[in-house]
């Protein structure tokens, strides 16, 4: 049985297992000498995590509980406040900053419906790479090769290994140019960016206030769109898939598909015949919108700027602390101008409105969620080698924050491969209906 979050709260209504069993197995993968666990994690709720699990099962026999996933465990990237915590998102800058004081809004939500803090993953310092190396904390291994030893995507990247090693059973994670969608599709799980607007952001370290999201990081599509619903503060409801035949999806040309390696280009490939025979209408479309991001973000885009006027005090305090790689994507900050900044904001919402009338003609937007499969680690050794792949990792993501939209990544090869990610992608506020259609080709796919 996969441990989705469906088959999990099946089995603890039926009694077929406890909160306790499912946290203690979870506890046991996290602490094994010879797993990911002391990677993955930068910290581990044992005490807090068992209390709440006795406490989930006692209310789910008294028919209490506050949700039917209560007592499911689930992690938490390093970014987000949680109360008594310090949150330290991924760096060592911030290690003797003050705990917080109340839990970030996400995490709320999130202990509200029921579900259990397994402990803080790893990420990228500060959240400012694709890649999921951390020279502080160390890096998991992506659950594909181990014996070369792959990198797991970023910048969410102990919350993506967190599930592939059954550490916990969904991942909260943030999504700024793709750090929920690259580490899916590095590992063969999928990984949710929703609209930014949808899920508060209060409580969470930020990269960029103009494109952060938070989002989920789970195994199955149905867990996604349960957890964005619970981040996102609405009901619980059951996803209904949306059938495939009739469905109208846009194929970008170029940018998007420059530069795939082979096992990405053949999988993409095989994806979309699939779907054509299941009854798909698929259009190749010009994108003049996703042409333009390029020249629109030289000078650094939202994140530089913005990552700038978060850090400035602390990289004048503390700037031997820092990761240069991250540092210098931070200073480039210093490029833009007020004038550089503000048309960069009228630029994006002529491209953001164009998109979304472009889009009135399909259902989704379809291409890889990364055109290459996960490097080596020893791939990064040299900054000019860092530089470009990260680039290339996060090309394809972030198109959609720009655009200010929602998207998914779904694996498209199967387990114990190569993994590669198909991002689906709609215009922003679109967000249940692209999970309905992701619901769909993920039962096509299959």
């Amino acid at each position: 049985m996969t441990a989705t979050l469906d088959n999990l709260a099946d089995a603890l209504d039926k009694g077929e297992t406890t909160s306790v069993a499912l946290v203690e197995s979870c506890l046991a993968q996290i602490d094994k000498p010879d797993g990911e666990g002391a990677r993955a994690f930068v910290s581990v709720a044992h005490e807090s995590a068992r209390q709440a699990a006795h406490a989930m099962d006692a209310l789910r026999a008294i028919g209490a509980a506050p949700s039917r996933y209560a007592g499911i465990p689930v992690s938490v990237k390093d970014l987000f406040d949680i109360a008594g915590e310090v949150t330290r998102a991924g760096s060592v800058v911030l290690k003797d900053a003050a705990p917080a004081t109340q839990d970030a809004v996400a995490v709320a939500r999130l202990k509200a419906a029921g579900f259990i803090v397994i402990g803080r993953t790893n990420m990228t310092e500060f959240a400012f790479s694709g890649v999921g190396i951390n020279p502080h904390y160390g890096t998991p291994l992506s659950i594909w090769d181990r014996a070369t030893g792959r990198v797991p995507g970023g910048s969410t990247s102990g919350g993506a290994i967190a599930l592939t090693d059954h550490m916990a059973h969904g991942s909260l994670g943030t999504d700024t140019g793709g750090s929920c969608r690259i580490p899916a599709a590095f590992n063969g799980i999928v990984g949710y960016k929703p609209t930014a607007r949808r899920i508060p952001t209060l409580g969470a370290f930020p990269l960029s206030t103009t494109l952060d999201s938070i989002g989920p990081i789970a195994r199955s599509v149905a867990c996604c769109a349960t957890l964005d619903s619970v981040l996102a503060g609405e009901p619980l409801a059951k996803l209904q898939p949306r059938p495939v035949r009739g469905l109208r999806i846009a194929v970008p040309q170029a940018y998007v598909l420059n530069d795939m390696d082979a096992t990405v280009a053949a999988a993409f490939e095989a994806a979309l015949t699939t779907l054509a025979e299941a009854g798909a209408v698929i259009s190749h479309v010009a994108f003049p919108e996703i042409e333009a991001i390029p020249a629109a973000n030289a000078k650094g885009g939202f994140a530089a700027p913005e990552s700038l006027t978060t850090h400035a005090a602390h990289i004048e305090a503390h700037r031997a602390l820092y990761d240069t790689r991250v540092l210098t994507r931070i200073e480039r900050g210093h490029e833009q101008t007020a004038l550089d900044y503000i048309t960069l904001t009228r630029t994006r919402a002529h491209l953001i409105a164009s998109f979304s009338a472009r889009m009135g003609d399909f259902d989704v937007l379809a291409y890889p969620t990364v055109p290459i499969v996960p490097p080596p680690v020893s791939a990064f050794d040299r900054d000019e080698d860092f530089s470009r792949l990260n680039m290339l990792i996060l090309r394809n993501p972030s198109v959609i924050n720009m655009l200010d939209g929602c998207a998914i990544s779904l694996p498209m090869t199967h387990a114990h491969r190569a993994p590669a990610g198909l991002m689906l992608s709609a215009p922003g506020g679109s967000d249940r209906e692209l999970l309905k259609i992701a619901a769909g080709v993920e039962l096509a796919l299959a």
